[in-house]
Protein backbone atom coordinates (compact mmCIF):
# COMPACT_ATOMS: atom_id res chain seq x y z
CA UNK A 1 0.00 0.00 0.00
CA UNK A 2 2.89 2.09 1.08
CA UNK A 3 4.29 1.44 -2.23
CA UNK A 4 1.18 2.34 -4.48
CA UNK A 5 0.45 5.77 -2.17
CA UNK A 6 4.48 6.69 -3.04
CA UNK A 7 3.69 6.04 -6.83
CA UNK A 8 0.56 7.92 -6.99
CA UNK A 9 2.38 10.91 -4.94
CA UNK A 10 5.35 10.90 -7.41
CA UNK A 11 3.11 10.69 -10.48
CA UNK A 12 0.99 13.57 -9.46
CA UNK A 13 3.83 15.96 -8.68
CA UNK A 14 5.46 14.48 -12.28
CA UNK A 15 1.93 16.04 -13.65
CA UNK A 16 2.23 19.52 -12.05
CA UNK A 17 6.16 19.71 -12.81
CA UNK A 18 6.11 19.09 -16.45
CA UNK A 19 5.85 21.40 -18.82
CA UNK A 20 4.49 19.06 -20.86
CA UNK A 21 1.86 16.53 -20.84
CA UNK A 22 1.37 13.27 -18.99
CA UNK A 23 -0.78 10.08 -19.43
CA UNK A 24 -1.26 7.37 -17.38
CA UNK A 25 -4.15 4.18 -18.44
CA UNK A 26 -7.61 5.67 -18.47
CA UNK A 27 -6.32 8.98 -18.95
CA UNK A 28 -8.08 11.12 -21.76
CA UNK A 29 -5.65 10.91 -24.84
CA UNK A 30 -3.50 7.88 -23.17
CA UNK A 31 -4.90 5.69 -25.98
CA UNK A 32 -3.58 8.23 -28.77
CA UNK A 33 -0.54 8.50 -27.29
CA UNK A 34 0.88 5.34 -26.92
CA UNK A 35 -0.44 4.88 -30.63
CA UNK A 36 2.21 4.65 -33.63
CA UNK A 37 3.04 3.64 -37.02
CA UNK A 38 3.23 0.28 -36.88
CA UNK A 39 -0.46 -1.54 -36.33
CA UNK A 40 1.29 -4.69 -35.15
CA UNK A 41 2.18 -2.70 -31.96
CA UNK A 42 -0.24 -2.37 -29.12
CA UNK A 43 1.79 -1.99 -25.70
CA UNK A 44 0.74 -0.24 -22.75
CA UNK A 45 3.25 1.94 -20.78
CA UNK A 46 2.72 2.64 -17.27
CA UNK A 47 3.49 6.65 -17.81
CA UNK A 48 4.05 8.43 -20.73
CA UNK A 49 5.51 11.58 -20.19
CA UNK A 50 5.55 13.62 -23.57
CA UNK A 51 8.15 16.09 -22.96
CA UNK A 52 8.13 20.05 -23.62
CA UNK A 53 11.87 20.08 -23.10
CA UNK A 54 15.20 18.87 -22.45
CA UNK A 55 14.85 19.91 -18.39
CA UNK A 56 11.48 17.76 -18.79
CA UNK A 57 13.28 15.13 -19.99
CA UNK A 58 15.14 15.05 -16.98
CA UNK A 59 12.36 15.27 -14.46
CA UNK A 60 11.02 12.40 -16.42
CA UNK A 61 14.21 10.37 -16.10
CA UNK A 62 14.52 11.01 -12.37
CA UNK A 63 10.77 9.77 -11.92
CA UNK A 64 11.36 6.67 -13.35
CA UNK A 65 14.62 6.12 -11.27
CA UNK A 66 12.90 6.68 -8.24
CA UNK A 67 9.98 4.09 -8.85
CA UNK A 68 11.92 2.04 -10.30
CA UNK A 69 10.10 1.78 -13.46
CA UNK A 70 11.87 0.84 -17.05
CA UNK A 71 12.65 3.37 -19.50
CA UNK A 72 11.93 3.47 -23.10
CA UNK A 73 12.48 6.49 -25.49
CA UNK A 74 10.26 7.86 -28.19
CA UNK A 75 11.48 10.14 -30.81
CA UNK A 76 10.02 11.63 -33.59
CA UNK A 77 9.70 8.88 -36.10
CA UNK A 78 7.76 5.97 -36.91
CA UNK A 79 9.74 3.36 -35.27
CA UNK A 80 8.54 0.47 -36.44
CA UNK A 81 11.51 -1.61 -35.01
CA UNK A 82 9.41 -1.30 -31.95
CA UNK A 83 12.13 0.00 -28.87
CA UNK A 84 9.91 3.05 -28.02
CA UNK A 85 6.93 0.66 -26.79
CA UNK A 86 7.16 -1.31 -23.59
CA UNK A 87 4.56 -2.53 -21.62
CA UNK A 88 4.78 -0.95 -17.90
CA UNK A 89 7.35 1.21 -18.73
CA UNK A 90 8.03 4.97 -18.55
CA UNK A 91 8.15 6.36 -22.14
CA UNK A 92 9.71 8.92 -22.43
CA UNK A 93 8.05 11.41 -25.51
CA UNK A 94 9.78 13.62 -27.31
CA UNK A 95 7.58 14.46 -30.09
CA UNK A 96 7.31 17.85 -28.86
CA UNK A 97 10.55 18.68 -29.14
CA UNK A 98 10.86 19.33 -32.68
CA UNK A 99 12.24 22.86 -33.30
CA UNK A 100 14.94 22.96 -35.98
CA UNK A 101 17.77 25.74 -36.02
CA UNK A 102 19.82 26.43 -38.80
CA UNK A 103 22.66 28.65 -38.49
CA UNK A 104 23.80 29.31 -42.43
CA UNK A 105 27.07 31.12 -41.64
CA UNK A 106 28.50 28.35 -39.59
CA UNK A 107 26.81 25.84 -42.39
CA UNK A 108 25.54 23.63 -39.29
CA UNK A 109 22.23 23.07 -37.82
CA UNK A 110 20.70 22.05 -34.49
CA UNK A 111 17.76 19.89 -34.22
CA UNK A 112 15.66 18.68 -31.18
CA UNK A 113 15.45 15.26 -30.46
CA UNK A 114 11.83 14.67 -31.51
CA UNK A 115 12.15 15.99 -34.80
CA UNK A 116 11.85 14.07 -38.16
CA UNK A 117 13.99 14.12 -41.29
CA UNK A 118 11.09 15.97 -42.94
CA UNK A 119 11.19 18.79 -40.26
CA UNK A 120 15.25 19.02 -41.06
CA UNK A 121 14.94 19.10 -44.71
CA UNK A 122 12.31 21.70 -44.98
CA UNK A 123 14.03 24.17 -42.61
CA UNK A 124 17.65 23.70 -44.19
CA UNK A 125 16.36 23.96 -48.08
CA UNK A 126 15.53 27.68 -48.11
CA UNK A 127 19.27 28.42 -47.69
CA UNK A 128 20.10 26.31 -50.18
CA UNK A 129 21.79 23.70 -47.65
CA UNK A 130 21.34 19.69 -46.52
CA UNK A 131 22.67 17.29 -44.87
CA UNK A 132 22.25 13.22 -45.39
CA UNK A 133 18.70 12.35 -44.00
CA UNK A 134 16.96 9.18 -44.35
CA UNK A 135 15.09 7.72 -47.18
CA UNK A 136 11.62 8.89 -45.42
CA UNK A 137 10.27 12.26 -44.37
CA UNK A 138 8.41 10.30 -41.27
CA UNK A 139 12.17 8.96 -40.18
CA UNK A 140 13.23 10.75 -36.55
CA UNK A 141 16.37 12.39 -36.79
CA UNK A 142 17.82 11.09 -33.57
CA UNK A 143 17.76 7.36 -33.92
CA UNK A 144 18.50 7.59 -37.55
CA UNK A 145 21.58 9.88 -36.75
CA UNK A 146 22.95 7.99 -33.50
CA UNK A 147 22.69 4.46 -35.51
CA UNK A 148 25.00 5.56 -38.93
CA UNK A 149 22.41 6.81 -41.03
CA UNK A 150 22.56 5.98 -44.40
CA UNK A 151 20.76 8.16 -46.94
CA UNK A 152 20.13 9.50 -50.54
CA UNK A 153 22.91 11.98 -50.00
CA UNK A 154 25.71 9.83 -48.62
CA UNK A 155 27.90 8.84 -51.32
CA UNK A 156 28.40 12.80 -51.75
CA UNK A 157 28.17 14.17 -47.66
CA UNK A 158 28.95 10.90 -46.47
CA UNK A 159 26.87 8.82 -43.59
CA UNK A 160 24.70 11.10 -41.13
CA UNK A 161 26.75 10.14 -38.45
CA UNK A 162 30.14 11.01 -40.00
CA UNK A 163 28.07 15.27 -40.24
CA UNK A 164 27.09 15.14 -36.38
CA UNK A 165 29.06 18.01 -34.77
CA UNK A 166 27.68 17.45 -30.75
CA UNK A 167 25.15 15.92 -29.17
CA UNK A 168 23.02 17.16 -26.02
CA UNK A 169 22.52 14.41 -23.79
CA UNK A 170 20.37 13.37 -20.91
CA UNK A 171 22.28 10.24 -18.92
CA UNK A 172 20.44 7.58 -16.39
CA UNK A 173 21.36 9.79 -13.71
CA UNK A 174 19.19 12.23 -14.99
CA UNK A 175 22.08 15.29 -15.77
CA UNK A 176 22.50 17.15 -18.56
CA UNK A 177 25.82 16.52 -20.80
CA UNK A 178 26.92 17.76 -24.12
CA UNK A 179 29.12 15.80 -26.33
CA UNK A 180 31.53 16.81 -29.08
CA UNK A 181 35.28 16.37 -30.29
CA UNK A 182 36.14 18.25 -27.23
CA UNK A 183 34.14 17.54 -24.33
CA UNK A 184 33.31 13.86 -23.64
CA UNK A 185 35.21 12.40 -27.03
CA UNK A 186 34.63 9.06 -26.01
CA UNK A 187 30.85 9.40 -25.42
CA UNK A 188 31.20 11.16 -28.55
CA UNK A 189 32.82 8.78 -30.37
CA UNK A 190 29.86 5.91 -29.36
CA UNK A 191 27.45 7.83 -30.25
CA UNK A 192 28.39 7.73 -34.24
CA UNK A 193 26.44 3.91 -34.30
CA UNK A 194 26.26 2.89 -30.92
CA UNK A 195 22.33 4.44 -30.91
CA UNK A 196 20.36 5.51 -27.83
CA UNK A 197 22.63 3.22 -25.19
CA UNK A 198 24.04 5.96 -23.46
CA UNK A 199 21.43 8.75 -22.89
CA UNK A 200 18.11 10.56 -24.55
CA UNK A 201 19.52 12.58 -27.14
CA UNK A 202 17.37 15.71 -26.36
CA UNK A 203 19.19 17.99 -29.59
CA UNK A 204 22.10 17.08 -32.30
CA UNK A 205 24.51 19.41 -34.02
CA UNK A 206 24.75 18.57 -37.79
CA UNK A 207 27.17 19.77 -40.25
CA UNK A 208 25.19 21.39 -43.58
CA UNK A 209 26.68 21.25 -47.36
CA UNK A 210 25.92 23.33 -50.21
CA UNK A 211 22.81 21.60 -52.25
CA UNK A 212 22.46 24.31 -55.29
CA UNK A 213 20.38 22.03 -57.53
CA UNK A 214 19.41 18.55 -56.82
CA UNK A 215 17.74 16.14 -59.96
CA UNK A 216 16.04 12.54 -60.42
CA UNK A 217 14.96 10.22 -62.82
CA UNK A 218 12.52 7.76 -61.84
CA UNK A 219 11.41 4.86 -63.73
CA UNK A 220 8.52 2.33 -63.44
CA UNK A 221 8.91 -1.01 -65.34
CA UNK A 222 7.28 -4.42 -65.44
CA UNK A 223 8.77 -6.61 -63.60
CA UNK A 224 10.05 -8.38 -66.36
CA UNK A 225 12.28 -5.61 -67.14
CA UNK A 226 13.23 -5.80 -63.71
CA UNK A 227 16.72 -7.75 -63.93
CA UNK A 228 17.80 -5.35 -66.90
CA UNK A 229 16.77 -2.20 -64.62
CA UNK A 230 18.92 -3.07 -62.13
CA UNK A 231 22.23 -3.91 -64.16
CA UNK A 232 21.54 -0.74 -65.99
CA UNK A 233 21.35 1.17 -62.50
CA UNK A 234 24.36 -0.92 -61.28
CA UNK A 235 26.64 0.61 -64.30
CA UNK A 236 26.21 3.66 -63.85
CA UNK A 237 27.02 4.08 -60.23
CA UNK A 238 29.89 1.81 -61.54
CA UNK A 239 31.09 4.48 -64.03
CA UNK A 240 29.60 7.47 -62.62
CA UNK A 241 30.53 10.10 -60.34
CA UNK A 242 29.87 10.38 -56.30
CA UNK A 243 27.22 13.11 -57.23
CA UNK A 244 25.06 10.13 -58.42
CA UNK A 245 23.39 7.96 -56.04
CA UNK A 246 19.48 6.67 -55.34
CA UNK A 247 18.36 2.55 -55.40
CA UNK A 248 16.19 -0.01 -57.39
CA UNK A 249 13.37 -1.64 -56.08
CA UNK A 250 10.43 -3.92 -56.78
CA UNK A 251 7.22 -2.56 -54.52
CA UNK A 252 3.44 -3.95 -54.13
CA UNK A 253 0.27 -1.78 -53.91
CA UNK A 254 -3.22 -2.92 -54.29
CA UNK A 255 -3.98 -5.86 -56.88
CA UNK A 256 -6.14 -4.16 -58.79
CA UNK A 257 -4.13 -1.45 -59.42
CA UNK A 258 -0.62 -3.54 -59.93
CA UNK A 259 0.25 -6.44 -58.14
CA UNK A 260 3.91 -6.17 -58.89
CA UNK A 261 6.26 -3.37 -60.74
CA UNK A 262 10.31 -2.63 -60.54
CA UNK A 263 10.97 1.08 -60.09
CA UNK A 264 14.53 3.06 -60.16
CA UNK A 265 15.43 6.07 -58.36
CA UNK A 266 18.66 7.86 -59.72
CA UNK A 267 19.50 10.88 -57.69
CA UNK A 268 21.78 13.82 -58.86
CA UNK A 269 23.33 16.45 -56.80
CA UNK A 270 23.62 18.43 -60.09
CA UNK A 271 21.23 19.83 -63.02
CA UNK A 272 19.05 18.13 -65.15
CA UNK A 273 21.31 17.70 -68.15
CA UNK A 274 24.00 16.39 -65.72
CA UNK A 275 21.17 13.64 -65.00
CA UNK A 276 20.10 13.10 -68.15
CA UNK A 277 23.40 12.19 -69.41
CA UNK A 278 23.95 9.41 -67.11
CA UNK A 279 20.52 8.28 -66.88
CA UNK A 280 20.63 7.18 -70.61
CA UNK A 281 20.77 3.50 -70.14
CA UNK A 282 17.51 3.57 -67.84
CA UNK A 283 15.22 5.55 -69.91
CA UNK A 284 16.49 3.32 -72.89
CA UNK A 285 14.60 0.39 -70.98
CA UNK A 286 10.90 -0.41 -71.24
CA UNK A 287 9.07 1.55 -68.80
CA UNK A 288 5.60 2.33 -68.19
CA UNK A 289 6.37 5.90 -66.05
CA UNK A 290 8.83 8.17 -65.94
CA UNK A 291 9.71 11.41 -64.27
CA UNK A 292 12.82 13.72 -65.33
CA UNK A 293 14.53 16.62 -64.08
CA UNK A 294 14.98 19.20 -61.26
CA UNK A 295 12.75 18.10 -57.63
CA UNK A 296 13.59 19.58 -54.64
CA UNK A 297 15.38 17.10 -51.98
CA UNK A 298 12.34 17.83 -49.70
CA UNK A 299 9.82 16.06 -51.86
CA UNK A 300 12.52 13.24 -53.16
CA UNK A 301 12.96 12.69 -49.44
CA UNK A 302 8.67 11.81 -49.20
CA UNK A 303 8.41 9.24 -52.44
CA UNK A 304 8.55 6.53 -50.73
CA UNK A 305 7.03 7.18 -47.02
CA UNK A 306 5.06 4.14 -46.27
CA UNK A 307 1.18 4.59 -44.92
CA UNK A 308 0.69 4.84 -41.34
CA UNK A 309 -1.22 2.55 -40.06
CA UNK A 310 0.09 -0.33 -41.53
CA UNK A 311 1.65 -3.51 -39.72
CA UNK A 312 5.75 -3.85 -40.65
CA UNK A 313 8.50 -6.25 -40.32
CA UNK A 314 12.22 -4.93 -41.96
CA UNK A 315 15.49 -6.26 -42.18
CA UNK A 316 18.53 -5.87 -44.41
CA UNK A 317 21.89 -7.12 -45.46
CA UNK A 318 25.08 -5.18 -46.90
CA UNK A 319 26.55 -6.72 -50.12
CA UNK A 320 30.27 -7.08 -51.43
CA UNK A 321 29.18 -6.24 -54.77
CA UNK A 322 25.97 -6.93 -57.17
CA UNK A 323 27.03 -9.91 -59.74
CA UNK A 324 24.31 -10.75 -62.55
CA UNK A 325 23.92 -13.95 -60.38
CA UNK A 326 22.66 -11.80 -57.18
CA UNK A 327 20.76 -9.29 -59.72
CA UNK A 328 18.62 -13.07 -60.24
CA UNK A 329 18.45 -13.47 -56.99
CA UNK A 330 16.99 -10.24 -56.07
CA UNK A 331 14.32 -10.53 -59.03
CA UNK A 332 13.38 -13.96 -58.34
CA UNK A 333 13.33 -12.85 -54.42
CA UNK A 334 10.74 -10.18 -55.00
CA UNK A 335 8.86 -12.05 -57.25
CA UNK A 336 7.82 -14.09 -53.97
CA UNK A 337 6.61 -10.80 -52.18
CA UNK A 338 3.30 -11.61 -50.53
CA UNK A 339 -0.15 -9.62 -51.97
CA UNK A 340 -1.90 -7.74 -50.92
CA UNK A 341 0.45 -5.32 -49.20
CA UNK A 342 2.63 -1.80 -49.71
CA UNK A 343 6.06 -3.67 -49.55
CA UNK A 344 9.14 -2.94 -50.88
CA UNK A 345 12.27 -4.24 -51.65
CA UNK A 346 14.97 -2.09 -51.76
CA UNK A 347 18.54 -2.14 -53.26
CA UNK A 348 20.45 1.01 -53.17
CA UNK A 349 24.49 1.80 -53.34
CA UNK A 350 27.33 2.72 -51.11
CA UNK A 351 30.78 3.83 -52.19
CA UNK A 352 32.09 7.59 -52.41
CA UNK A 353 31.73 9.59 -49.06
CA UNK A 354 30.45 6.84 -47.38
CA UNK A 355 33.59 4.26 -47.97
CA UNK A 356 36.22 7.25 -47.59
CA UNK A 357 34.65 8.68 -44.31
CA UNK A 358 36.37 8.40 -41.18
CA UNK A 359 37.32 5.18 -39.96
CA UNK A 360 37.48 5.10 -36.53
CA UNK A 361 33.85 5.32 -36.09
CA UNK A 362 31.46 2.25 -34.80
CA UNK A 363 30.13 1.96 -38.35
CA UNK A 364 31.19 -1.47 -39.97
CA UNK A 365 29.41 -1.32 -42.73
CA UNK A 366 31.37 1.29 -44.60
CA UNK A 367 33.21 -0.99 -47.25
CA UNK A 368 29.52 -2.74 -48.29
CA UNK A 369 29.23 -2.13 -52.00
CA UNK A 370 25.27 -2.36 -51.78
CA UNK A 371 22.62 -2.87 -49.20
CA UNK A 372 19.28 -4.91 -49.50
CA UNK A 373 16.33 -3.69 -47.52
CA UNK A 374 13.07 -5.58 -47.52
CA UNK A 375 10.59 -4.16 -46.18
CA UNK A 376 6.87 -5.58 -45.83
CA UNK A 377 3.99 -3.51 -44.99
CA UNK A 378 0.51 -4.82 -44.66
CA UNK A 379 -2.62 -4.42 -43.12
CA UNK A 380 -4.48 -7.65 -42.28
CA UNK A 381 -2.88 -9.63 -38.80
CA UNK A 382 -3.84 -12.70 -41.02
CA UNK A 383 -1.19 -12.07 -43.59
CA UNK A 384 1.36 -11.97 -40.40
CA UNK A 385 3.47 -15.33 -41.43
CA UNK A 386 3.82 -14.46 -44.91
CA UNK A 387 4.77 -11.47 -44.65
CA UNK A 388 7.59 -11.97 -42.11
CA UNK A 389 9.08 -15.41 -43.54
CA UNK A 390 8.95 -13.09 -46.95
CA UNK A 391 11.34 -10.77 -45.34
CA UNK A 392 13.50 -13.43 -43.51
CA UNK A 393 13.66 -14.92 -46.78
CA UNK A 394 14.58 -12.19 -49.05
CA UNK A 395 17.48 -11.50 -46.23
CA UNK A 396 18.88 -15.47 -46.54
CA UNK A 397 19.16 -15.58 -50.16
CA UNK A 398 21.41 -12.69 -50.37
CA UNK A 399 23.56 -13.48 -47.64
CA UNK A 400 26.02 -15.65 -49.85
CA UNK A 401 27.11 -11.95 -51.35
CA UNK A 402 26.59 -10.28 -47.29
CA UNK A 403 29.82 -8.73 -45.91
CA UNK A 404 28.48 -9.68 -42.69
CA UNK A 405 27.84 -5.85 -41.17
CA UNK A 406 24.35 -4.46 -40.99
CA UNK A 407 23.16 -0.88 -40.24
CA UNK A 408 21.47 -1.13 -37.00
CA UNK A 409 18.75 1.46 -37.85
CA UNK A 410 17.64 -0.38 -40.80
CA UNK A 411 16.61 -3.61 -38.37
CA UNK A 412 14.44 -4.74 -35.75
CA UNK A 413 14.97 -6.67 -33.11
CA UNK A 414 16.69 -10.06 -34.42
CA UNK A 415 18.80 -10.75 -31.62
CA UNK A 416 22.67 -10.12 -30.02
CA UNK A 417 24.58 -11.79 -32.91
CA UNK A 418 23.18 -8.80 -35.27
CA UNK A 419 23.79 -6.36 -33.02
CA UNK A 420 27.02 -7.06 -32.81
CA UNK A 421 26.98 -7.51 -36.57
CA UNK A 422 26.14 -3.51 -36.71
CA UNK A 423 27.99 -2.68 -34.42
CA UNK A 424 31.15 -4.54 -35.43
CA UNK A 425 33.14 -6.89 -33.44
CA UNK A 426 35.72 -5.09 -33.39
CA UNK A 427 34.37 -2.08 -31.47
CA UNK A 428 32.15 -3.93 -29.23
CA UNK A 429 34.48 -3.99 -26.03
CA UNK A 430 35.08 0.05 -26.15
CA UNK A 431 31.25 0.64 -26.42
CA UNK A 432 30.73 -1.89 -23.66
CA UNK A 433 32.99 0.41 -21.47
CA UNK A 434 31.51 3.51 -22.41
CA UNK A 435 28.42 1.69 -21.60
CA UNK A 436 29.53 1.17 -18.26
CA UNK A 437 30.56 5.21 -17.53
CA UNK A 438 27.37 6.39 -18.46
CA UNK A 439 24.56 3.77 -18.06
CA UNK A 440 26.11 1.03 -15.62
CA UNK A 441 22.60 -0.21 -15.15
CA UNK A 442 21.47 -0.55 -18.56
CA UNK A 443 18.27 1.73 -17.99
CA UNK A 444 18.46 2.64 -21.71
CA UNK A 445 18.32 -1.13 -23.07
CA UNK A 446 15.41 -1.17 -25.15
CA UNK A 447 17.10 -0.66 -28.16
CA UNK A 448 20.02 -2.74 -29.86
CA UNK A 449 21.51 -2.75 -26.84
CA UNK A 450 25.16 -2.90 -25.54
CA UNK A 451 25.40 -4.38 -22.11
CA UNK A 452 27.72 -2.06 -19.60
CA UNK A 453 30.70 -4.65 -19.05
Amino acid sequence: MAVRSKARTALAELREDLAGDVFAPGDPGYDDARTVSDAASDRRPAVIARCADAADVVRAVRFARELDLRVAVRGGGHGVAGPARVDGALEVDLRRMRAVTVDPAAEAVRVEGGATTGDLDRAALPHGLATTGARSSATGVGGFVLGGGTGWLDRVFGLAADNLLGVELVTADAERVHANADENPELFWALHGGGGNFGIATALTLELHELPEFSVALLLCLPGTGPDLVRAFREIIRTGPDEVGGAVLYLTGPPAEFPLLCGALLTYVGGESGLRGLAGPLLALPHEAEVVGALPYTDVQCLFDAPSGLRNHWSAECLTGLPDELVDVFHARADRMPEPACSRFVLFPHGGAVTAGPRPYPVPYRDAAWTVHPCACWADPADDGPNRAWVRDACAGVRPWSTGAVPLDLIGDEGPERVRAGLGAGNLLRLEKIKRRWDPDNVFRFNHNIRPV
